[in-house]
């Protein structure tokens, strides 16, 4: 069965939605949040999450991923950053721990539909259940903290790399996922090829610089 019959099915599984009826997490919700490249701007068409109760939750994130568009250029995009932010996205309210994400984006700098599944293996969700202590440097104390948040950051040519993390929390990275190219285009064929503009400083530099393909 090919990856695009696969993420089809599981278009045909998200097309409802119910709601939760208990947790199995330590806390009452989690976060799923998006970043980018600097100047390899994202828009996120739907972010949709099946959680390990089956519930399904359509578009829990949707919008611009979080990113980095420093002035003349000053920015560099280039290879997997040491320290991963969560970046922006929204609480997955009334949810429990995921069991999959499905993700369909426009990668405006090349620009290109993509979309895939992530699938969210159970040693995953253990270290999300799992509280340790931990310093918060910004108010001097100790908490017992979790990583109750997912940061997926997203690429040119169809890479997303996961973690989880959380506040005062070291982030872990998790999985690498290579997405498929969506045939239909942008807003699944709606919009008649047309994507979404780049912002000028980011056209500046893809036109200067280019995509740095292989270096992520």
């Amino acid at each position: 069965m090919s990856n695009f019959i696969r993420i089809a099915l599981v278009v045909f599984l998200l097309s409802g939605c119910t709601v939760a009826s208990s947790q199995s997490m330590p806390y009452k919700s989690w976060d799923l949040g998006f970043s980018a490249p600097d100047y390899m701007e994202v828009w996120i068409e739907t972010a949709d999450v099946v959680d390990i109760q089956e519930q399904v939750y359509p578009r829990a994130v949707s919008g611009v991923a979080s990113m980095q568009a420093p002035p003349n250029n000053a920015g560099d995009p280039r290879g997997w950053p040491k320290k991963i932010a969560i970046g922006g996205g929204k609480r997955v309210t009334g949810a429990d721990l995921p069991k999959q994400i499905y993700v369909r984006w426009q990668s405006l700098a090349e620009p290109q539909t993509y979309l895939m599944v992530i699938k969210i293996p159970e040693t995953t969700r253990e270290l999300m259940r799992k509280g340790e202590k931990a310093f918060c440097a910004a108010d001097g104390k100790w908490i017992t903290g979790y990583r109750q948040s997912i940061g997926i950051r997203l690429i040119p040519g169809g890479i997303a790399r996961v973690w989880v993390g959380g506040p005062c929390m070291t982030s872990i990275e998790v999985t690498t996922v290579k997405a498929v190219i969506d045939p239909r285009g942008p807003y699944e064929g709606k919009s008649g090829g047309h994507y979404r503009p780049l912002s000028a400083v980011s056209k500046a530099y893809v036109e200067k610089f280019g995509v740095p393909y292989g270096s992520w």
